[in-house]
């Protein structure tokens, strides 16, 4: 009886060093539109003992990256971030419009609405050992889901200036 429950004990331990400790939630991608050259993906990250977001891939982009969004004066700027995005222990980092994301460069093709992309994400943990994350998410015009003063958001992008 002793070695059944030190073999499950054991066992359990081994499956925990592998649980995922990082948790992505509220996926999507922006849909693109023929010719255009890049977009954003954009999600809910939480790490449960600490992690930095370093990077990623997709097979819809020939480049993709950990981008920042922020205001120098009066002009918004964007860049990829050196060294990886921060994610501290237990806490949710969101990825949205206007601030962080994942920038999908050289799109292979359009990214139609409704449809899906793959993405891996990359993450280092404190010690430096890398992991990843496959998932899928939705491409959207807007973030599924979103209300304006109560109601449904709606896509505005083809309105012409």
């Amino acid at each position: 009886m002793k070695l059944k429950t030190l073999t499950l004990i054991a066992a359990l331990a081994c499956g925990s060093l592998y649980a995922q400790t990082v948790e992505v939630k509220d996926a999507w991608v922006r849909a693109s539109v023929p010719g255009q050259k890049a977009t954003g993906a954009f999600m809910k990250i939480t790490a449960r003992e600490g992690a930095k977001l370093v990077g990623g891939s997709s097979p819809v982009a020939g480049v993709t990256e950990v981008h920042e969004m922020k205001m120098d004066g009066d002009v918004m700027k964007m860049r990829a971030v050196q060294g990886g995005l921060d994610l501290p222990a237990g806490k949710t980092v969101e990825l949205k419009p206007g601030g962080y994301h994942i920038m999908l460069m050289d799109l292979k093709a359009p990214l139609p609405k409704d449809s899906s992309v793959a993405l891996t994400l990359v993450f280092k943990d404190a010690k430096g050992v890398e992991s990843k994350v496959e998932i899928k998410a939705p491409v959207a015009a807007v973030l599924p889901g979103a209300k304006v003063d109560g109601k449904p958001a709606m896509d505005h992008g083809m309105h012409k200036q």
